[in-house]
């Protein structure tokens, strides 16, 4: 394996405010993500080497680089200044990436957003980031109100014309990009990361525990839009000089067996539930189709028990968990090619500190249950606009994750799930509280939880679990209460199925018994 270049900088804490100002520090032009991709791409030189498969199509290094300070002049043009906020609410492609570069080249800040979110949840986005600017795939030309449009298609076609936008000087903590979470309550929050952070992606997961290099092609299951697969995909290419593969959609199973033997993918990134269906209704043996592969990664949630050896026997490779946030930018804690421990999330990523504490926010001993705390150089500075919200989650410098773990004798983590009541599915969390007060709001529904249940194969899917306001229900019900789930949340929020029931399972206070719920049968 050919040797990957050193560490793309010093990592450092960040101590960078929720704003779009410059932060404290020196600028250089060298702190600009944009111009330090470039120049790396030309020192080692990688600009012939592909960085990009979409399609039957390949995209340089060099291309994207030149694309990208091409589309910045363009995106200049259309107003967007240092410290503006520009929209992404792109599929995964060579446009993303493109706007991406180029609003970073600007000095201004990427919201990265889910283009398949309900038109709610964008309005919402584009206000609460003020963007000045939103780059939108075809369907989206509604969706952002008063707020200036850019179709992807657009950029695409002016920015070869255009000329190359020198790179604005920033200092590593100025931000770089925002990415939404959602809150107990549904309302997202913007998660701010700086200039400084993907270098350190780099620097401490995709270098020293994967081995990324440029010999690698990598295929991401996560779309970049999502912190884990912005790391995977955008962040590992771009510093190591190889390539990955881009789908617009979650690629089906059939879909990854064929991209990973067309592209001979070497590093496959994904989450439990897609693992799950990819070892599905196939033989325990090797497939020749992924004989490229020589590891997998899982994240999102916990793998449940034997689907990592059964991925692990169907790859002919080793799958390694690991746990991030989106605070986090990427994963804390990680299983690496060196030490893997199946069962857990692995050891604290490099330059990490992690915690377990109690409610009362004491440390607790080895082998006990604790809330995992984490502290390290790529947490966010803060929410946007939350300042509570804030307060709350960053204490001291630690990240309070609501994850609940014990540590092992050798230092791996055994993640034990959250602390709060979100749900995680296909990666992605949920919380079933927005999910049943839409389903609560049909006249025909007494009561309704929702959990992510694990079905046969070992893959989790949303569930709901509904006691109908009179009995008999309502001939239909299922379909209207799914149909009414598709109208007013994002498809990863839609239960995948209904059950009518005549009771939930709750305590003598009334309280509903949650982790039973989880089980799908009490």
């Amino acid at each position: 394996m050919t040797q990957a270049p050193a560490p793309a900088r010093t990592t450092k804490t960040s101590t960078t405010n929720t704003g779009t100002g410059t932060g404290s520090g020196t600028s250089t032009g060298a702190d600009n993500l944009a111009a330090r991709l470039a120049e790396l791409a030309e020192r080692h030189g990688w600009r012939d080497r592909p960085a990009f498969h979409q399609g039957h199509r390949a995209w340089t290094h060099g291309e994207v680089h030149d694309l990208g300070a091409r589309a910045a002049t363009v995106l200049a043009a259309q107003g967007v200044a240092p410290g503006d906020r520009v929209v992404l609410a792109l599929p995964d492609g060579i446009a993303w990436v493109v706007a991406f570069l180029a609003v970073a080249r600007i000095g201004a800040v990427a919201v990265l957003v889910n283009p398949e979110l309900p038109a709610a949840d964008h309005t919402f986005m584009a206000a609460d980031t003020e963007a000045v600017l939103c780059l939108t795939g075809p369907g989206l030309e509604d969706r952002f109100g008063r707020h200036a449009r850019l179709g992807a298609d657009q950029l695409l076609a002016l920015a070869p014309a255009a000329e190359p936008f020198p790179a604005r000087p920033v200092d590593a903590d100025s931000p770089l990009y925002i990415q939404y979470t959602s809150g107990t309550t549904g309302k997202p929050k913007g998660v701010v990361h700086t200039h400084a952070h993907p270098a350190a992606y780099y620097d401490l997961i995709g270098w020293p525990l994967l081995g990324v290099t440029q010999d690698d092609v990598t295929l991401s299951v996560s779309k970049l839009y999502f912190a884990y697969g912005f790391g995977n995909a955008f962040v590992f290419p771009l510093f190591s000089g190889s390539s990955a593969v881009l789908v617009d959609r979650r690629p089906a199973p059939a879909a990854v067996d064929e991209l990973v033997a067309r592209h001979r993918v070497t590093l496959l990134y994904s989450v439990p539930s897609a693992y799950a269906a990819l070892v599905a209704d196939r033989g325990t043996g090797h497939q020749a189709c992924f004989a490229s592969v020589r590891a997998a990664v899982s994240a999102g949630e916990g793998l449940p028990d034997g689907l990592g050896e059964r991925v692990a026997e169907l790859l002919g490779a080793p799958v390694l968990e690991q746990i991030g946030s989106t605070e986090a930018g990427h994963a804390f804690c990680a299983n690496s090619l060196g030490h893997n421990h199946p069962g857990s999330v692995g050891r604290p990523v490099p330059c990490f500190e992690v915690e377990l504490r109690d409610h009362n926010g004491r440390p607790v001993p080895d082998g006990h249950e604790g809330e995992l705390w984490v502290r390290g150089p790529t947490v966010t500075p803060g929410y946007l606009n939350r300042p509570e919200e804030t307060a709350r989650t960053l204490v001291g410098g630690w990240l309070a994750t609501h994850d609940r773990a014990v540590r092992e004798p050798d230092g791996a983590y055994r993640h034990l799930g959250r602390a709060d009541d979100m749900e995680m599915v296909g990666g992605i969390t949920v919380s079933p509280l927005e999910v049943e007060a839409v389903l609560r709001s049909h006249p025909a529904v007494r009561e309704v939880a929702v959990a992510a249940v694990p079905d046969g194969t070992g893959a989790v899917r949303l569930r709901a679990f509904v006691v109908p306001a009179v009995t008999p229900a309502p001939a239909g019900l299922q379909e209207e209460l799914l149909r009414l789930a598709r109208e007013h949340l994002a498809a990863f929020k839609v239960p995948r199925s209904v059950s009518l029931l005549s009771s939930l399972p709750r305590t003598s206070t009334g309280k509903l018994r949650r982790h039973l719920v989880r089980r799908g049968a009490w």
